[in-house]
């Protein structure tokens, strides 16, 4: 959400910022809405001002026999103009809300700009892609020679885009979430949380989910609705909070199942598990004050870039255009690993400062050193997407014969299985 008295005094560097992001400008439709609305407020403030001076002649002219009529006339004309004015700015003060709400962030000043992903910029490349004696090949090819990825019964559960994983497929992903979290917890100091999968509106709105993106989400008869990422119910642990300062940064991590609709994604990725309507991830949050945010931003990736790096996985940090970052964001750095079988890097992770886009949406505050409360700085982070680490475990660590040699920093988590072999 945007401050509208920011918007108010720099309307030109707002719409300045929507350009970036290839928008169209709103400053104006924004102001007046806000001017009417403050017209209204001021009418009202007025006449209802006219009118308990009128209640006070009324009390006088009672007590001095004075005729009461016309007082009493006037008093009336201005309650049912008062009202009218009420449900006008009320009317006006939704309509300004909707506009802002339907707005993404401003981007950061050492953001890139650009139209779309072709416009994103490498930061740095880690690792060295490998060299098969083979043609290697794609992580659903593997999954369905091996009898340990089964789509076509997951269609007759559930439709497309969803999958079943057995035997040692299914017990290499537990092995990845449970590396991931015991790096994030024990390295960079991390809260484990076991969030509800399930969150109200207020929740949704909080994070940039809702109004926007409805069509995207998985809602439900109770009114609630399935949580797209962790990032939800993690950000919005501090909805409606004043924090202590000394509190700051708090750091979140969670391993959840992520359910999204994929509304627009019809044609892409049809086949594996790249795109799907359920998927796991490991969520990195952080909220921090402003001065936190930037060291915070570069600390998260780091995290993430961690996991990579113990797996062996080559990859690349992108920094993500003006045209290609999501809703929330003012800044983001994508993952993106490297796939054998697709012979290109596809993400695994994106790392996104907010600034206090999300905290104005939850109104979550912290308590500064002037005593006064301020809006806190948001962040999130994969750290990493679950299924796409082991799409690339499978790619990059497929055999000859069709097996998976288990990455080293996985062994401890698999139970004595050095390699993953067709189910028997």
């Amino acid at each position: 959400m945007h401050d509208l008295r920011f918007i108010r005094s720099n309307p030109e560097e707002f719409d300045k910022g929507l350009k970036r992001r290839e928008l169209d400008s709103k400053s104006a439709g924004i102001l007046e809405l806000d001017k009417q609305h403050r017209e209204s407020l001021t009418e009202q403030q007025s006449l209802q001002s006219t009118r308990n001076q009128i209640a006070k002649d009324f009390a006088t002219y009672k007590k001095e026999g004075k005729d009461t009529s016309e007082l009493t006339a006037k008093s009336d004309s201005l309650k049912q103009r008062i009202g009218d004015l009420e449900a006008q700015s009320q009317k006006l003060e939704q309509e300004l809300h909707e506009l802002l709400s339907g707005i993404p962030n401003l981007p950061a000043d050492d953001c890139p700009d650009g139209k779309s992903e072709e416009d994103n910029v490498e930061i740095r490349c880690i690792g060295k892609i490998p060299n098969f004696s083979f043609t290697p090949k794609q992580h659903y090819e593997l999954g369905e020679d091996l009898k340990g990825m089964d789509f076509e019964r997951s269609a007759k559960l559930s439709g497309s885009r969803f999958v079943v994983l057995y035997d040692g497929l299914a017990r290499l992903e537990r092995a990845l979430a449970s590396f991931m979290l015991d790096i994030h917890t024990r390295e960079f100091d991390y809260l484990e949380v076991y969030p509800p999968l399930l969150v109200h509106d207020e929740a949704m709105f909080g994070t940039g989910q809702l109004p926007k993106f409805r069509d995207d989400q998985f809602g439900t008869t109770s009114g609630h609705w399935l949580i797209p990422t962790a990032e939800v119910v993690l950000t919005n642990l501090v909805l409606g909070e004043i924090l202590a300062e000394a509190e700051l940064p708090l750091r979140y991590t969670a391993y959840t199942p992520c359910f999204r609709a994929e509304a627009g994604a019809a044609g892409k990725d049809t086949r594996g598990m790249i795109r799907q309507h359920q998927f796991s991830k490991v969520e990195l949050v952080s909220i921090t004050t402003p001065e936190q945010a930037v060291k915070e931003h570069e600390r998260m990736t780091t995290a993430a870039e961690t996991i990579l790096q113990r797996l062996n996985l080559p990859y690349r940090v992108m920094a993500l255009c003006t045209g290609d970052m999501g809703f929330s964001a003012e800044k983001t750095y994508d993952l993106e690993v490297w796939l054998p079988g697709q012979n290109m890097y596809r993400e695994i992770s994106s790392c996104s400062r907010c600034n206090t886009f999300q905290a104005r949406r939850m109104n979550a505050r912290y308590r500064g050193a002037d005593g006064k409360p301020h809006f806190v700085h948001t962040l999130n982070g994969s750290g990493v997407a679950v299924g796409r680490a082991l799409i690339a475990v499978m790619e990059n660590y497929q055999q000859a014969d069709g097996s998976i040699a288990v990455p080293d920093a996985l062994l401890p988590y698999m139970g004595g299985r050095t390699k993953i072999e067709k189910v028997k």
